[in-house]
């Protein structure tokens, strides 16, 4: 069995270790433009910010151990064509402008996503930089180390923690989005006035609800942001206002959605026979709405390239869908979030509702306790959750693991309610925050 792979970060990685594993027998061949793999752009900030000394340290694997494990690793060559009827790729050697001409039994798409860049005046001037890889987390350090105003445009998890990055260096930081709040796809309104608060706090400058329409420079470096509401010097502009997938190979081949995500199955198959896709390039089914999504997380792009190692063969286990379920710590906040916000849910034309506890998270006898803002948000008619999110100075992230599970599982806030959770004076209350929730559900529904 002759099998390629197109792209080598996290899903990629992922498929080609246990392919290696599950079939020693195959040809086993990845094509990567870059030269080099698995690089965990989440660690970004944490590098920007000095958490991380090393960037080198958020590899967690390499050419040499793949070939260790007998992939033919090809580095510094990126396929130009796909052709799915033939079963060939068009490739070229960056290094040498050679054109090469490879076929295949198996085909596994892994290209994952690229950063937005948007259109607009003053994109060509220096200091403007992207937030995604290797490259780019060398780049924003050297450059950061001039910059005394820096812009980050995009509040979502990247850009809010490339601000957090830059004041803890002193920088003074302007964060501009076209959403009224910071966070606004993980967090409800409660949430995000806390965020903003903190960050105001910390004399973080936040241009919200506006649009950037132009980037202007003086000697070829970008000098000033304007947006629709204002203008803001900047000495270093990065742009974090989002991905999308990298699929123009397969262009017209296989179904994808209007963003060009390729379109899989539970067992990571696209509508093409033997050709197989996973991670950032896909879309995948979101368990909260029942529809195929498009949610760029590394945990949901190493789950399916491991999928389809398993299923190269033929269908075996089948993926469980996600519910883009994510945390993020911004200076003494730690956030979780799972599923729906109700803002999402109403826009998505759901008819929800919701409880918020907000609660000591243990016994007030104890020496220290922290508060914590949990919020569940779940159908009307039935009760099934469908989203959560909770915020602390306390780390407590590890029950939006819990809620993840119980969206997967479809239950409802009743079962929510008596929940077999244990009570212990160092880590909880008798009521955990998400019985709570539940019993907070429980006693606005009328019994009869």
């Amino acid at each position: 069995m002759k099998v390629i792979v197109i792209g080598c970060t996290h899903a990629g990685t992922a498929a080609v270790t246990q392919m290696a594993k599950l079939y020693p027998e195959a040809q086993i061949t990845v094509y990567e433009r870059n030269d080099n793999i698995s690089f965990l752009s989440c660690g970004i900030a944490l590098h920007v910010g000095g958490v991380v000394e090393h960037a080198e340290s958020l590899f967690y694997s390499s050419p040499e151990q793949l070939q260790a494990l007998g992939v033919e690793t090809r580095m510094l060559h990126e396929v130009l064509a796909v052709d799915t009827k033939a079963r060939t790729v068009t490739v070229r050697d960056i290094m040498s402008d050679q054109l090469i001409t490879d076929t295949y039994d198996k085909l596994v798409v892994t290209t994952g996503s690229w950063p937005i860049i948007p259109k607009m005046p003053g994109m060509e001037l220096d200091n403007i930089l992207l937030c995604k890889n290797y490259a780019h987390a060398q780049m924003i350090i050297e450059r950061a180390k001039h910059a005394e105003r820096i812009v980050v445009v995009g509040a979502g998890y990247i850009g809010v923690e490339l601000v957090e990055a830059f004041e803890q260096l002193g920088k003074h930081v302007t964060l501009i989005d076209n959403t009224p709040r910071v966070l606004f796809k993980y967090l409800d309104k409660q949430f995000t006035e806390l965020v903003e608060q903190d960050m105001r706090e910390r004399h973080i400058e936040l241009a919200l609800g506006q649009t950037v329409t132009a980037l202007e420079g003086e000697q070829g470096k970008v000098s000033t942001v304007k947006t629709t509401q204002g203008e803001y010097r900047a000495d270093l502009v990065i742009m974090c206002i989002g991905f999308r997938p990298n699929t123009g190979l397969l262009s017209g081949q296989v179904e994808m959605l209007g963003n060009g995500a390729i379109v899989v199955d539970e067992y990571m198959r696209t509508s093409c026979p033997d050709v197989y896709a996973a991670g950032d390039s896909c879309a995948i089914r979101y368990n909260p709405t029942g529809e195929p999504a498009y949610i760029p997380l590394a945990t949901n792009a190493v789950r399916m390239g491991t999928l389809v190692a398993r299923n190269l063969l033929g269908p075996t286990v089948r993926y469980l869908g996600t519910q883009g379920t994510s945390g993020i710590k911004i200076f003494d906040l730690n956030i979780g979030s799972t599923g729906l916000t109700e803002q999402a849910a109403l826009d998505a034309g759901m008819i929800v509702k919701s409880v918020t506890i907000s609660d000591n998270f243990r016994p007030e006898f104890m020496p220290t306790y922290e508060q914590a803002l949990l919020k569940v948000v779940y159908e009307e008619a039935g009760g099934r959750i469908v989203g959560a999110q909770l915020l602390s100075k306390a780390d407590l992230t590890q029950s939006i693991n819990t809620m993840s599970v119980c969206i997967q599982n479809r239950m409802t806030m009743d079962e929510l309610a008596f929940v077999d959770f244990f009570f212990q004076p160092h880590y909880n209350k008798p009521w955990n925050l998400l019985n709570q929730a539940g019993l907070q559900a429980l006693q606005q529904t009328v019994i009869r």
